[in-house]
């Protein structure tokens, strides 16, 4: 099957003890069993749910993949995947990346004596010399969050294998409409199905897809004993949300293509970050490894953090506010929402600059969101 058939139709059979066409609801903690161990493929809720099951299959059919887990938050499935280390390991990570990420890697990971260190996101030759001996995991963001530096998949896995060491790709930004790092050499991808996957701004969770069955089985045995799995409803509606990925990611990127050209000419923004413009550092990588270059544009504006902050309570269509890839547009300030758990240090050094906005564009007319930005920024 096709993407978007795979969509519609990957793990959601008609039901079949009624024949629904939409996968049910299957709202219950627990299942009778017919005796010791006489029960049908589901125990209990936590370990196991029908309407989980076929958001599992789903995703993982997108990723071209076997194997897959749904988790409550992308963040859950970020912990699940770590679950793999042991105290004493380390990991290389994109120096550019989500705040809460970087969170758990550095307030979370570090208290179990497990270091990160962090390499220039395009900088492929750096994250070799990384490497240590108890190097176990490496762990990309491409494009990243916030600046959409593109990393080369092929050559991270190319190098993480030699070494024989997991490597880890955040795909939410793409979504796997727009790249699949499996088919690229990654061994997990990961995705916070609360942005593209999902694209409606009402549930929150995560996945996590695998190439081999064995890492899928550890970390399914952590997803049970750990428990932080959606309930059946916000599965339903994330699969619910898939069903339209395909449309919706080719409107997020034509209104994206159009937003970038329009802040590249702006007066009042010093730069743009959207690697679908030919000035991007990666465009050509991101031409190479994706099938388009999404819907998320971040731009220097020219100013000081006052004028950002008048900026930011003018917009009338595009909505102030965290979180990213629903069918409406939001754009937020990273240095103070979504990375400030990052040391402002740390953040400058990176390009994270309080004058940076980041901008997930919706799929509401392009016409609407360009005058919304140019009565906003005037």
């Amino acid at each position: 099957m096709k993407f978007s058939t795979k969509a519609i139709h990957a793990g959601q059979e008609p039901d079949p003890s009624t024949g629904a066409i939409m996968t049910p609801i299957f709202q219950t903690s627990t299942y009778a069993q017919h005796g010791l161990g006489g029960h049908k493929g589901y125990e209990y809720s936590r370990s196991g749910n029908p309407t989980r099951t076929a958001l599992e299959d789903c995703i993982a059919a997108l990723e071209n993949s076997q194997y897959g887990l749904a988790f409550a938050s992308g963040l859950a499935a970020e912990q699940a995947i770590l679950s793999l280390l042991k105290t004493g390991d380390h990991m290389v990570s994109c120096d550019d990346l989500y705040g809460g990420t970087y969170r758990i890697f550095e307030r979370i990971l570090s208290r179990y004596q497990i270091e990160t260190s962090y390499v220039t996101a395009a900088s492929t030759a750096d994250y070799e010399k990384a490497i240590r001996p108890n190097t176990k995991l490496i762990w990309l963001e491409t494009p990243t969050n916030p600046l959409l530096r593109l990393v080369d998949i092929r050559a991270i896995a190319e190098i993480a294998h030699r070494h024989h060491i997991l490597l880890v790709v955040d795909n939410t930004f793409s979504s796997p409409y727009f790249q699949q790092p499996l088919e690229l050499g990654a061994d997990i991808v990961l995705h916070s199905t609360t942005k593209y996957i999902n694209g409606h701004s009402d549930v929150v969770g995560g996945a996590a897809v695998f190439k081999d069955k064995e890492v899928y089985e550890a970390v399914k045995f952590y997803q049970n004993a750990a428990g932080g799995v959606p309930g059946p409803f916000d599965s339903w509606l994330t699969l619910r949300g898939i069903k339209t990925l395909a449309v919706r990611m080719r409107q997020h990127e034509e209104n994206a293509f159009t937003v970038a050209r329009f802040l590249s000419e702006h007066p009042r923004v010093e730069k743009v970050y959207y690697p679908g413009l030919a000035s991007h550092p990666d465009h050509e990588l991101a031409k190479s490894q994706m099938k388009g270059f999404g819907g998320m544009v971040s731009f220097q504006f020219k100013g000081t953090l006052e004028d950002v902050d008048q900026i930011v309570r003018r917009f009338e269509v595009i909505t102030f506010a965290e979180s990213l890839g629903g069918i409406e547009s939001l754009i937020c300030h990273p240095a103070s929402m979504t990375h400030g758990s990052i040391p402002r240090e740390i953040r400058e050094a990176r390009g994270l600059t309080d004058t940076l906005l980041r901008l997930s564009v919706g799929i509401e007319d392009a016409e609407d969101i360009l005058r919304d930005l140019e009565q906003a920024l005037r």
